[in-house]
């Protein structure tokens, strides 16, 4: 424990040095606030933890002969109580702590001083997906909901996530340091988009993913992982898919799904009916999950695969991995914005990782990509890099 809060300690002051040189609000004053989660692998994995420092390491070399902007922590995180407040960091300590930090982020930005001054709040995810999936579903949440509001908020912020946790499948760099020389070269914000699953029952849901949302063996898998999380050292979804490859079908019926595409942009309404082992929807293509698996490895941002035997399952295991799974036959690719499904027996979902499970009353349920609403940073002024990638650029003013 001891070595994982003096390692916070240095997270917390060396970040908050880096983002008082961030060119990213160069005209603007720049709030920040860490949200971050010490539970995470990040923070417990000796290997990693050897990595983020020397991340860190450089990064502040980097950054200490430039010059200093207009920035500061947030109010709200420094009246939150936390260890380094005075940096700008908030440690959760439950589920549902980044959320609230993140609503009350959106009420100050609301009351923030006058028009003149329009302060930038800069929020860094330090925590796993799970983190980043509650500080960006607040966000989301709040702008559809409150349409008055929503154009100043998306002015108003910009997230970061940091990979901080286990899987980081959903983080904006591969690894700390190319996160941290994002802040360091910002030059504009990426609007991503939400992905949304929506049943029919009153009351359930409705649940969200800024990465990839999917049903079936995944799902599974990701329940599994959570649950032995902190009993199994490192990274067990290795482990647990392995399992899953062999006995998914033997625990959960794997019945026929009913699927239908909607979707103007990509032509005519589709219609699948088959049993299946996985659906996938991706927030865009070239996606991962699971550590790094490429299931949706190109542009395409939708993944179907069919039931399979035991010794199938096992082979295409690994061209998943690299990405090569495209041209088996029992894999679909395409692309879509909405998917309607109906299933024949119970079968988990998973948002992020996070998992629930949907029965027979929730079908029909659907899954909607949202037009890109969420502010990421960017370190490329590129707009054909991030169209590619399915989001919308919007350059750092000025430039």
């Amino acid at each position: 424990m001891n070595r994982i809060k003096e390692f916070a300690g240095e997270f917390a002051r060396s970040v908050a040095f880096i983002c008082e040189r961030s060119p990213l609000a160069a005209d603007r004053p720049l709030r920040w606030t860490v949200i971050a989660n010490t539970a995470a692998g990040g923070f417990t994995i000796g290997k990693r933890l050897l990595a983020h420092r020397a991340a860190l390491e450089a990064a502040v070399k980097k950054a200490a002969p430039m010059r200093l902007y207009h920035a500061e922590p947030s109010l709200t995180s420094r009246k939150a109580g936390s260890r380094f407040a005075e940096y700008g960091f908030y440690e959760t300590k439950a589920a549902g702590n980044a959320a609230m930090i993140t609503r009350d982020l959106l009420e100050e930005a609301l009351s923030a001083g006058s028009e003149a001054e329009n302060p930038l709040f800069l929020v860094l995810s330090s925590g796993g997906d799970g983190t980043a999936l509650e500080i960006l579903c607040e966000f989301h949440k709040r702008i559809t909901a409150a349409p008055d509001v929503a154009a100043k908020l998306r002015d108003s912020f910009v997230f970061l996530r940091l990979p901080m946790g286990t899987g980081n499948d959903g983080a904006d760099a591969p690894n700390l340091g190319d996160a941290l020389d994002t802040l360091l070269e910002a030059r504009g914000r990426v609007y991503s988009s939400a992905v949304r699953l929506s049943t029919s029952t009153h009351g359930k849901g409705p649940f969200y993913a800024f990465n990839i949302l999917s049903a079936g063996l995944d799902a599974f898998v990701s329940r599994w992982t959570n649950r032995m999380k902190g009993r199994l050292p490192g990274d067990s979804y290795k482990l647990w898919l392995d399992a899953a490859s062999l006995f998914y079908s033997k625990i959960h019926k794997v019945g026929l799904m009913d699927v239908r595409v909607r979707d103007e942009t990509y032509g005519p309404v589709k219609h699948f009916r088959e049993k299946t082992l996985l659906l996938a929807v991706g927030a865009s293509g070239r996606r991962t999950y699971g550590a790094g698996n490429r299931i949706l490895p190109d542009d395409r941002n939708v993944c179907m695969m069919r039931e399979m035997p035991v010794l199938r399952k096992i082979a295409i295991k690994g061209l998943v991995a690299r990405g090569e799974h495209g041209g088996c036959p029992e894999v679909r690719l395409f692309s879509a914005r909405r998917v309607e499904f109906t299933c024949e027996y119970p079968i988990l979902a998973q948002t992020d990782g996070e998992t629930v499970l949907l029965e027979p009353s929730d079908f029909p349920a659907a899954i909607d990509v949202s037009e890109p609403l969420v502010p990421l940073l960017s370190r490329t002024p590129c707009k054909r890099i991030a169209l590619a990638y399915g989001v919308c650029y919007s350059p750092r003013s000025g430039e």
